[in-house]
């Protein structure tokens, strides 16, 4: 499913910086799950719902980094026990990577948060893709645990068909250009949004949601089709209260809010770019190197994410989701800062190649800042 014949799913990584561009098997006894909380609990609930992490599952650049269910379960058992987080967004494409992982974090008691981002494929591959993971979702659903179904990410973007362009590059090409009619773009996207509402709807009966660009000039969704609003969130304000001030327009719905993605990477200045932070990497070079004299900077990434976890927890949303909890094909390069492309990630936890050089070479990753903050943040809320 993931495939097309010539075509490739586009990763996660390639799509949240095409986006930035313009600004195992289910136990036969079910899972245990929390008892439910009373309408009087959840009236007098402070802070965040779920306090979460997003888990991309792709199949990996290189052969060295292909995605490994070994390693996933190992990666979900630290997520729980080490990061304290009590949900995690499971995205990407790969309906048996998807499903493998959401079993897994459903067997470890986490909230699943699944969201299937299937892109640069026909829109009907797209919609069969999000059907057969939901249908997993349901079945998880049934047996116990917690699960949410987000229908995808940006589609304005991620789906052909809606903006001209053949993949991500064409259409952010074609979108900052001009070379697109906004009325047109608004139709397809609102057509292809109910389509794929509809859609999660007949195969999933939990809670459904939708991850937006939080450009609403960009992507105006209509959130009666979903139960809990989700919103992709890169901003950089001077003070806390400003970033109140910007959310709150969000909440105008009356329905949950959940920061599907929050983040930024690990560099001194990084926050002030945003959405941008990526873009620091020559990929003309090979190999590709970092652009300019950046300096790595694991507190600044730290301390940008506990600021806006204290936001989120202050607004008592309904989740938050730190971007992201590893990006296995920019490894970190300790003896070497031109090529050290983990500062352009946004990963909690920094990737090690055994032999750096070797696209084949085995990798371990070894937690940053931001990964003992996160823990810190998340371990105090759930005490």
């Amino acid at each position: 499913m993931e495939k097309t014949k010539g075509k490739t799913g586009i990763s996660r990584a390639r799509f949240m910086a095409g986006a930035a561009a313009v600004g195992g098997a289910v136990a036969a006894g079910g899972f245990a799950a929390p008892a439910p909380a009373s309408a009087a609990v959840a009236e007098a609930r402070r802070g965040l719902k779920h306090r979460g992490i997003v888990y991309t599952v792709g199949e990996g650049e290189t052969p060295g980094t292909a995605w490994s269910a070994r390693r996933m379960r190992e990666d979900v058992r630290v997520i729980g026990e080490e990061l304290h987080a009590d949900s995690v967004e499971v995205t990407g494409d790969g309906v048996e990577r998807l499903n493998a992982t959401a079993s897994e974090v459903a067997e470890r008691g986490l909230h699943v948060w699944l969201q299937p981002t299937l892109g640069d494929v026909p829109q009907r591959e797209i919609l069969e893709h999000l059907a057969e993971s939901g249908r997993h979702g349901e079945r998880l659903r049934r047996q116990g645990a917690q699960v949410t179904l987000a229908v995808g990410c940006e589609f304005w973007l991620f789906v052909p068909g809606i903006l001209p362009g053949d993949d991500v590059f064409e259409r952010i090409e074609n979108l900052q250009k001009g070379n697109y009619d906004p009325a047109k773009m608004k139709k397809r996207l609102a057509r292809f949004t109910a389509k794929a509402a509809a859609v999660g709807r007949s195969v999933f009966h939990g809670k459904l949601s939708y991850a937006a660009a939080q450009d609403e000039w960009l992507e105006k969704v209509d959130w009666g089709l979903f139960d809990i609003v989700g919103i992709d969130y890169y901003s950089y304000l001077p003070r806390k209260a400003d970033y109140v001030r910007e959310l709150s327009k969000y909440l105008r719905w009356g329905k949950p809010l959940a920061i599907t993605e929050f983040g930024t990477c690990t560099f001194k200045g990084a926050p002030e770019a945003g959405g941008m932070g990526w873009d620091i990497v020559d990929h003309s070079k090979n190999p590709p190197q970092i652009k300019g004299n950046r300096v790595r900077s694991e507190r600044t990434q730290a301390a940008y994410l506990t600021d806006l976890l204290d936001v989120f927890e202050s607004m008592n949303l309904h989740a938050a989701m730190t971007f992201e909890f590893v990006t296995a094909d920019a490894p970190h390069r300790p003896d070497n800062p031109l090529y050290d492309l983990d500062m352009a990630a946004y990963a909690i936890v920094k990737s090690i190649k055994d032999r750096p050089d070797d696209p084949a070479s085995d990798w371990h990753w070894e937690p940053k800042q931001a990964f003992h903050a996160v823990a810190r943040h998340y371990g105090r809320a759930t005490c």
